[in-house]
């Protein structure tokens, strides 16, 4: 790659990044539903574990969970179906015709998500700490802060490769997509230890990220978090790393294959398709 197809690619990064990091905060509308609604299941869960008595812990694990489901909501309609919308408004034909990669398109996607949607979190779970008032017992907040990175880095390296799969399959892909939301959440323990699922369907969850993240940030945050434990921090952390190549290697070949179906067919970017 020449320097100038680099400097290129950059600019279309920030470009498509800047419209996620500063277009989405112009509307206060927006930020209300994102930063307070998440709150409500939040609240339902842990006022069950608190009428039960439960460590609480088990309240904090409730309240990370919660905030942390502001980061799949992201990456399934902020993500996976935007190539799917840019193409239904008509927007995908100005993509291809940029003098850019498709890829910095899905890099500045991810980046601009990521940024906003980790502020989002971090807000969600402060505010469900104070409600509650739950201690935090941290081991490591280099290790916390790192594994919540990498978390978000590897959702949406999925998101990614589901953006390019789901303008591939068209309308199958919306149906999947739908589909696709009330199991995560269950699978992936938002509300609860994955631990507690087994270890078979456990290790089936840990295909989305979002399930090693949250454990390990649970072992690293909570007192209680090593003793419901899914696997190591250490083992969680290096799946984490090998599960981000892995989807970013699958969004580039997603998108080559976008890219012939494309010259061949000469559909892809035509609407209702």
């Amino acid at each position: 790659m020449s320097m100038n197809e680099l400097i290129k690619n950059l600019r279309g990064i920030w470009a498509r990044a800047y419209v996620r990091i500063v277009g989405v905060n112009r509307e206060p509308s927006w930020l209300i539903f994102e930063l307070f609604f998440p709150l409500l299941p939040i609240c339902s869960f842990a006022f069950v574990y608190k009428s039960m008595n439960a460590p609480s812990d088990y309240l904090g694990f409730v309240i990370l969970g919660g905030a942390m489901t502001a980061i799949w909501m992201n990456v399934l309609w902020g993500m996976a179906a935007q190539f799917f919308w840019e193409r239904e408004s008509g927007n995908l034909t100005l993509y291809m015709l940029c003098p850019m990669s498709t890829m910095a398109v899905l890099v500045g996607m991810a980046l601009g998500s990521g940024f906003s949607t980790f502020f989002r979190v971090i807000i969600t779970f402060m505010i469900g700490k104070l409600i509650f008032g739950i201690t935090l017992h941290v081991a490591s907040y280099f290790w916390l802060f790192a594994t919540f990175i990498l978390t978000i880095a590897a959702v949406f390296s999925l998101g990614m490769m589901m953006a390019s799969f789901f303008l591939l399959y068209g309308r199958d892909a919306w149906n999947i997509l739908t589909v696709f939301m009330e199991p995560v959440f269950f699978l992936s323990g938002f509300y609860f230890p994955v631990k507690t699922l087994g270890y078979p369907l456990g290790a089936l969850a840990s295909l989305i990220p979002i399930t090693l993240g949250l454990d390990a940030m649970r072992q690293l945050a909570f007192k209680l978090g090593p003793d419901t434990a899914f696997l190591p921090v250490k083992t969680e952390i290096l799946i984490l790393v090998a599960l981000s190549a892995l989807y970013l290697a699958g969004a580039k070949y997603l998108l080559k294959k976008l890219e012939y179906i494309g010259r061949r067919e000469g559909r892809l970017t035509l609407r209702w398709q």
